[in-house]
């Protein structure tokens, strides 16, 4: 089934760790926080409509929420979708434009 949205509600956020910095730097590949129903083909469309970059793969990743608890309440934080995008050599997406 695809998912008729457009980019900005494929794209949630990127993902700033240091893990992922260092996959930026060495295999330009950058990672996202992307819709859970969002798959491989949207994924790439999407990065390419809003940052104007060729996509080369996408590996996709489901995350699992971890239990919180705070006092004698368990609670669960929301499961989510990662994304490492790969690029083709000379493309970049610069993550800190305003800084």
């Amino acid at each position: 089934m695809k998912m008729r949205k457009d980019p900005y509600q494929i794209i949630i956020r990127p993902i700033i760790t240091e893990k992922s910095m260092l996959a930026k730097e060495t295999a330009n590949t950058v990672t996202f926080e992307v819709h859970p129903k969002a798959n491989k083909s949207e994924i790439k469309k999407a990065v390419e409509q809003l940052f104007g970059v060729k996509v080369l793969s996408v590996n996709t990743l489901n995350v699992k929420g971890k239990t919180k608890r705070f006092r004698f309440v368990r609670g669960k934080k929301k499961d989510w979708k990662k994304a490492m995008v790969k690029l083709k050599p000379g493309e970049t997406i610069d993550l800190f434009e305003g800084v």
